[in-house]
C-alpha cells in the first residue's frame, strides 16, 4: 500500500463517480455536492469558466476538494464536482488524461509515488520546487505554492504520558530507558523502506540491537487501533500517527518533533492543469487565499468534524469558508 491512506469519511462515500446536474451548484458526484455561495461583494473573476474538481477518497482529500469546488463556484465558475474518486490512482489519472482540472496532492506523494525518487529532502520548500519542476516538465501540471500544513508520518504520545516522560521530540524518546521505549505501528509502516526500522536507526535505537528497541517493545496492529492504544498508553507509549488526523486532537495526543528530519514532507498542494491555469489565472490567486489559511491544527479540526462527529464534508467546507469570510 502506498503513502496515500484511504481514510474514508465516517459518513459513507460511494465509490462510483457518476455526475448529474444540480441546479445552482454545478454537478453532483458520488460523494455529494457542494454549497451554493458567492464571494463577498459579488465578485465573479471566474465567470464563464468551466472547471472539473476531483479528489482522492480519504477524508482530507474530499474536504480539500469540497473547499475548492465551493470557493471556485462562488467566484463564478461552473464547477463539476468529482470529489471522492475511488482509489489513489483514479483522480490522478483523470487529471493526466485532461478529464479533471484541479486536484489537491502532497509533495511527498509526487516525489516518491509518482516519480519513484528515493532521496529524502527534508526542506518542504525545496521538495515542493523539485516536484513542481518535474511535474510541469513531464505532465504540464502546475503545482501551486503549498499550503501551511504537512500531512506526514509522526509519532505521538498521550499528553499525560509525554509530560510524565518529559518528551517533546523523537530524540527525547531515544534517551528514555529501554522499558519506556514502546511503540505501536501498523504493518505497512513497519515494513516500509522509509518506515519504522530506518527511523529507529536514524535516532540511534536500532531494532533488536543492544541499547536499541527489542521486538517485544513493538506492537503491530491496525492503523485505527494505534490511535486509541496510544491514547491509553497501553500497550505502547508511542504510536505512529498522521499529523493532520482528527484523532490527534480528539484523543489529546502530543505529536513529537521529528528533530532529525527523518520523515519526508507531505505538504498539501493544489495542482492545476497548465492549460486551465493559463486560461484562468485567477485560479492561482483564489486557491492561494485558501492555502495560506490551512494549518495542521485546522486540518485536524476539519478532519475530525467528518471522521469523528459525522458531519458531511460539503457542510464542513462551506462552514469553514464562511467562518473565514471568504464566501457568503
Amino acid at each position: 500500500m502506498n503513502r496515500l491512506r484511504l481514510r474514508l469519511a465516517a459518513t459513507a462515500i460511494a465509490v462510483t463517480v457518476s455526475a448529474s446536474v444540480a441546479s445552482g451548484c454545478g454537478l453532483v458526484s458520488s460523494s455529494g455536492t457542494f454549497h451554493d455561495a458567492t464571494l463577498p461583494g459579488g465578485d465573479r473573476p471566474l465567470a464563464d469558466s468551466s472547471l472539473v474538481v476531483t479528489s482522492k477518497s480519504f477524508t482530507e482529500g474530499v474536504l480539500l476538494g469540497k473547499i475548492s469546488a465551493t470557493y471556485l463556484a462562488a467566484a463564478g465558475a461552473k464547477v463539476t464536482d468529482l470529489t471522492g474518486a475511488p482509489g489513489s490512482a483514479s483522480s490522478r489519472q483523470a487529471q493526466l488524461n485532461g478529464d479533471a482540472d484541479i486536484l489537491w496532492e502532497y509533495t511527498g506523494t509526487g516525489w516518491v509515488n509518482y516519480h519513484g525518487e528515493t532521496e529524502t529532502i527534508s526542506d518542504p520548500g525545496e521538495l515542493w520546487q523539485r516536484v513542481h519542476d518535474v511535474e510541469q516538465r513531464d505532465h504540464d501540471l502546475e503545482w501551486l505554492p503549498p499550503a501551511n500544513f504537512n500531512d506526514t508520518y509522526a509519532f505521538a504520545a498521550s499528553a499525560p504520558t509525554a509530560e510524565r516522560l518529559g518528551v517533546t521530540s523523537l530524540s527525547d524518546v531515544a534517551r528514555l530507558p529501554e522499558s519506556e521505549r514502546t511503540f505501536c505501528v501498523d504493518d505497512e509502516f513497519f515494513s516500509r523502506a522509509d518506515g519504522f526500522v530506518p527511523m529507529l536507526e536514524t535516532y540511534g535505537i536500532p531494532l533488536n540491537a543492544p541499547g536499541g528497541v527489542p521486538s517485544s517493545n513493538v506492537t503491530r496492529m491496525d492503523a485505527g487501533v494505534v490511535y486509541t492504544s496510544t491514547a491509553q498508553s497501553a500497550p505502547c507509549n508511542f504510536g505512529m500517527v498522521y499529523t493532520t488526523d482528527g484523532r490527534v486532537k480528539n484523543l489529546n495526543l502530543a505529536v513529537l518533533d521529528d528533530d532529525r528530519k527523518f520523515f519526508l514532507p507531505y505538504s498539501g498542494t493544489a495542482v492545476v492543469r497548465d492549460e486551465i491555469i493559463n486560461r484562468y489565472p485567477a485560479i492561482a490567486d483564489l486557491l492561494g487565499v485558501v492555502s495560506e489559511r490551512l494549518t495542521d491544527d485546522l486540518m485536524q479540526e476539519l478532519n475530525g468534524r467528518v471522521d469523528i462527529d459525522g458531519e458531511d464534508p460539503a457542510d464542513v467546507a462551506y462552514d469553514w469558508l464562511k467562518s473565514e469570510s471568504l464566501v457568503e
